[in-house]
């Protein structure tokens, strides 16, 4: 499994002390929208903490195993967080990661979950099924301040930001490994503004289509 970086630009947000507000479009090379494309907002040293949004405490979310899939496919989590791994099937799954930020196992009978595992550190980390090799989710740890998914429409929000410069990370599972496909952008957004960034990601196919040659009853 593998997983990369995509730096998507450079957000330039002007000293007033009103907060502005961005708007993200991320279609694919094919001009649809992308679903699941992590959006990071990260300021700069002059941007003070006490701007920040407040961060939550730290919480547990359940990532389920349904029909043979991961439910749901991407999950973001805070460093500090906990994952639990439920099996909702009617057949065993061996649910993994060799990923340096968080390496584990769990063999998981039908009805059965995972004791709580605590995430500490940020990066990501692809996790699959060693039974079921069409099954794939990913655990999205990250302290950046502002964040947000893009759902089936592309798009995604990012309000209040105060006043600074920012860089703008955008991930999405299905980039291509060893390929930067940079999308570069330069943006000045003033006080109490409402602008646009666009971006086209180039993807591999769904990994998640492909055919299971595994048995799935045990």
């Amino acid at each position: 499994m593998h997983v990369r970086w995509l730096w998507t630009g450079l957000l330039l947000i002007s000293t007033a002390s009103s907060a502005a507000d961005l708007k993200i479009d991320i279609t694919d090379q094919h001009g649809k929208p992308v679903a699941d494309a992590i959006v990071s907002v990260l300021p700069d040293p002059g941007v003070a903490p006490a701007a920040w949004p407040v961060r939550p405490a730290p919480r547990t979310h359940t990532i389920d195993q349904i029909a043979l899939t991961f439910v749901p496919y991407i999950q973001v989590f805070r460093p500090g967080d906990k994952v639990v791994f439920r099996n909702s099937d009617q057949t065993r799954h061996h649910v993994y990661s060799f990923s340096p930020v968080k390496a584990f196992e769990f063999m998981l009978s039908p009805g059965q979950s995972s004791p709580p595992l605590e995430l500490e550190k940020s990066g990501v980390v692809a996790v699959g099924c060693n039974i079921h090799d069409s099954m794939i989710t990913y655990l999205y740890v990250s302290d950046a301040p502002w964040i947000s998914q893009s759902a089936a429409d592309g798009k995604v929000r990012i309000n209040n930001l105060p006043a600074g410069h920012y860089t703008v990370r955008v991930w999405q599972p299905r980039l291509r490994p060893g390929r930067p496909d940079l999308a570069q952008s330069t943006l000045l957004i003033n006080a109490s503004e409402s602008k646009t960034m666009n971006f086209a990601l180039t993807l591999l196919p769904d990994s998640r289509r492909q055919f299971d040659r595994e048995h799935t009853q045990y």
